[in-house]
């Protein structure tokens, strides 16, 4: 595995994580005036874990929030066992 940095003001080598942060700069981080690191820490991890990963829609989910998306599996799964066991 060979370590490589694409040069400076180039996101397209990491599209996926530059859509993120802009996300997270557009539907949270600028209604806040951040006061310092622990402050800035705080509110993404707040907007991580209470909302992001629980609650906002996400393509890849089928236009389902990651929870919802779960709970559907979890139902599948226990659909095709009770079908096997059938």
């Amino acid at each position: 595995m060979i370590h490589s940095y694409s040069k400076k003001a180039y996101p397209w080598d990491n599209a996926c994580i530059e859509s993120f942060h802009a996300l997270l700069k557009r539907e949270w981080i600028n209604r806040f005036k951040i006061f310092n690191y622990t402050h800035a820490y705080k509110l993404i991890f707040e907007y991580i874990e209470t909302f992001y990963n629980t609650v906002r829609i996400h393509s890849h989910c089928g236009y389902l929030s990651p929870t919802q998306y779960e709970e559907e599996y979890l139902k599948n799964l226990e659909a095709n066992a009770i079908e096997r066991a059938s």
